[in-house]
């Protein structure tokens, strides 16, 4: 099976305030929504919303995954992944504008560089939950229905699989996001995912 990657490019997502919030645990008042708008009005400027995605083959025999890509063992990722047979494997991401906000408000303003953290990974979230409501459209229309995406590092999934998804979707080249040896991808707020599909009952 031939591979191919696609790359998309996304208007900015609507911005979701309360999940900024979750991710700061702070509560929710006057004082932080008047911080977090501004961090939204300095940062949405330079935000970029890319992705690449493939499509690979499924077969799940318990704990034992073939993704079309690699070959792993997860738990987590096989309940995940039960009665899908096809796979989108996707990574994102808002571009580095993100990553030297947050370095430039640690050295000076801390509190701000904390927001600016959580609103980038609300924003790459919110660029995934765009492509997943694009695909389940799609999907829907051919009978078949997605599972909720699933990331190397939760659960049982080695981190590990970053260096194959890598191989697979060559996001360096597709959207700029590079993979360091400790597995941590620049910029920084890029997600990678695997998003299963199944036939509706």
């Amino acid at each position: 099976m031939e591979k191919k990657v696609f790359v998309k490019s996304y208007d900015p997502p609507r911005i979701n305030k309360k999940e900024i919030i979750r991710y700061l645990g702070a509560k929710d008042d006057r004082a932080i929504g008047d911080l977090i708008d501004g961090c939204v009005a300095e940062a949405e400027d330079g935000l970029v919303y890319r992705l690449c995605y493939a499509r690979f083959p499924l077969c799940v025999n318990g704990d034992a995954l073939e993704l079309g890509f690699a070959s792993v063992r997860s738990h987590s990722l096989g309940l995940c992944l039960g009665g899908c047979d096809e796979i989108v494997l996707a990574c994102a991401t808002v571009g580095a504008e993100m990553d030297r906000l947050i370095k430039k408000y640690s050295l000076i303003t801390p509190s701000r560089a904390v927001v600016m953290q959580a609103l980038g990974s609300e924003r790459v979230e919110a660029l995934l939950d765009v492509f997943c409501e694009e695909l389940s459209a799609t999907e829907a229309e051919r009978g078949r229905t997605i599972r909720p995406r699933f990331s190397p590092g939760y659960g049982d999934l080695s981190i590990n699989l970053q260096r194959d998804i890598f191989s697979a979707l060559e996001p360096t080249k597709m959207i700029g996001v590079s993979l360091d040896s400790d597995m941590f991808m620049t910029p920084t707020k890029s997600v990678t995912a695997i998003i299963g599909i199944k036939n509706v009952k």
